[in-house]
């Protein structure tokens, strides 16, 4: 750590200590709220979504040619194939803003361009579709119909415009991993081999943060009851496979990158979490320091205002795997207009003030802050637009 950082760091804590009136209830409910918020969020991610993702980046890191990763998503690769690709990813992985991020950290640092990588980004929290189908039963087909478009979408047009800004740096970027990955050496295991072992550990991800459905009966439901017996399987594959395929210097690697994953991203991911929910509480509580009521009366009607403060607030507030439709019902019930629900819905899950922290630390503070200024653009825009037709 850099002494300039140091010294901020200090600054910041002694201004926050001078300054901020603990003796006032309010802000002292916030604090214990921001609190409460970090032990939901260590009690229902970090165990069964982030460690599994963190795995994963670190499996990516190791095992995944760079060559390949070049030609499926680096610069050079088709844009069709590509995109297509990142854009469908969430449909899969069923991940929130902050699980994704060591998947998109495993797949940038290895070699993917910025454009293909932040489609993925995007798409793998914003086209979840337990979300979307939730979307259109509980707030309407519309609703839902319009959130599966625009994600879509949204992760194509905002990977093809960050290529587009940054294409001078991509292309250094491109050459130098280029020149770094003829000098590796081929793969030890057969391409199957890296396939199903990959494979395991997504669908360990997928299934030991399969959440609990609304409605107790059906197929999603049917599923949550046995994930558990599900994932001990997907484990024991898991195990197998490391015993017979991998040597003791790759495992001992791939531990090695995972936590350096999890030492990269944890703390900036707390911090978020302890800001968010000071700032504005967790889902359905108004123990924020900023009232929900201003929310509610800040997204009534249909105009620029309303798009944008729904897509700011969306974008620093974080959710949880599906916790954004009730909230939403909540507020739509409150006076809430279906174009800034739409703006909402397209910048809250796919952003969150946590995930900014860490985006900024592995693509840079320039390329954070144009990534979040196109989600909120178009989420506002396309907000308007809805809302003007519904």
């Amino acid at each position: 750590m850099k002494d300039r950082t140091k010294l901020t760091i200090i600054i910041t804590t002694f201004l926050v200590a001078y300054f901020i009136p603990f003796n006032k209830v309010n802000v002292q409910k916030a604090l214990l709220e921001a609190f409460f918020m970090l032990q939901d969020y260590a009690r229902e991610h970090v165990l069964f979504c982030l460690v599994p993702a963190f795995f994963i980046a670190g499996a990516i890191s190791v095992f995944v040619n760079q060559a390949a990763v070049m030609k499926y998503f680096g610069a050079q690769a088709k844009k069709i194939l590509s995109y297509s690709v990142a854009s469908v990813s969430g449909t899969i992985l069923a991940v929130c803003s902050c699980t994704v991020l060591p998947l998109f950290a495993g797949i940038y640092k290895r070699g993917a361009g910025i454009g293909p990588a932040t489609a993925f980004l995007y798409s793998g929290p914003a086209i979840n579709v337990l979300a979307i189908i939730l979307t259109a039963r509980v707030l309407g087909p519309e609703l839902g119909i319009a959130r599966a478009i625009g994600a879509i979408v949204f992760s194509v047009i905002i990977g093809l415009a960050m290529a587009f800004i940054y294409r001078k740096e991509e292309k250094e970027r491109n050459e130098k991993a280029i020149n770094f990955a003829q000098g590796m050496e081929e793969a030890m295991r057969p391409l199957w081999k890296n396939s199903l072992y990959f494979l395991t550990l997504v669908l360990i991800l997928i299934f030991a943060a399969w959440g609990k459905p609304a409605q107790p009966v059906g197929f999603w439901n049917f599923i949550f009851q046995i994930k558990w017996y599900i994932t001990i399987v997907l484990l024991a594959l898991l195990g197998w496979q490391l015993w017979r395929w991998f040597q003791k210097d790759e495992l001992s690697q791939w531990v090695s990158q995972t936590w350096f994953f999890a030492w990269q991203i944890l703390p900036l991911l707390f911090a978020g979490v302890l800001v968010a929910g000071f700032l504005m509480g967790r889902p359905n509580t108004d123990a924020g320091i900023i009232p929900s009521s201003w929310v509610q009366t800040a997204v009534g009607g249909n105009s620029i205002w309303a798009n944008l403060f729904a897509s700011i607030s969306g974008a620093l507030m974080y959710f949880a795997t599906l916790t954004e439709v009730p909230i939403l019902q909540g507020l739509i019930g409150s006076g809430m207009g279906k174009g800034p629900a739409l703006a909402l819905l397209l910048a809250g899950p796919a952003l969150s003030l946590p995930s900014m922290l860490v985006i900024r630390g592995v693509m840079g503070t320039k390329k954070t802050l144009t990534y979040i200024t196109l989600v909120v653009i178009m989420a506002t825009v396309t907000g308007m637009v809805f809302g003007g037709i519904f």
